[in-house]
C-alpha cells in the first residue's frame, strides 16, 4: 500500500476545517436561538453557505490531489497547492461573515476556482500522458 502523505494531510485538514465550520454555525444557532432551519437569520445563513460551499468543492479537490499523488506527479508542488486551498477556504469563511474582512470571500472564491481548474488540467495532462 502506498503512503500518500499529501492526500492524507489534505483529508485531515478538510475534516478539521469542516468541524470548525460546523462549530461556527452552532455558535450562531445558540446565540440567535435558531435550532432548526435558518429563520431568515442572515449571520446563520452566511455561515451555513460558507460550509455548504466548502462541502461543494472540497471533494473534487481531494479527489484530484489523490489521483495526482497516485500518479507520482506533483511531489514538488502538490502540498503547497493543498495548503493554499485550505488557507483560502478559511479566508472565505471569515469573508462570508461580512464585516471588515469581506475581501476574504473573494480571495477564497478565486483561489478555489484556480485550484480546481489547475488540478483538473494537471490530471487531464497526466491522463493524456503528457505529464
Amino acid at each position: 500500500m502506498a503512503l500518500l502523505p499529501v492526500t492524507l494531510a489534505a483529508a485531515a485538514a478538510a475534516a478539521i476545517l469542516n468541524v470548525w465550520l460546523m462549530l461556527r454555525i452552532g455558535a450562531v444557532r445558540n446565540a440567535e436561538k435558531v435550532y432548526v432551519g435558518d429563520e431568515d437569520c442572515e449571520p446563520l445563513i452566511r455561515r451555513m453557505r460558507a460550509q455548504a460551499n466548502f462541502v461543494e468543492s472540497t471533494p473534487f479537490v481531494l479527489a484530484l490531489i489523490l489521483v495526482i499523488e497516485l500518479s507520482g506527479t506533483g511531489q514538488a508542488w502538490l502540498q503547497y497547492v493543498a495548503a493554499l486551498y485550505f488557507i483560502a477556504r478559511i479566508a472565505h469563511a471569515f469573508g462570508m461573515d461580512g464585516g471588515s474582512f469581506k475581501m476574504g470571500r473573494l480571495i477564497g472564491t478565486i483561489v478555489t476556482l484556480l485550484t480546481l481548474l489547475g488540478l483538473a488540467i494537471v490530471a487531464a495532462l497526466i491522463a493524456a500522458r503528457v505529464l
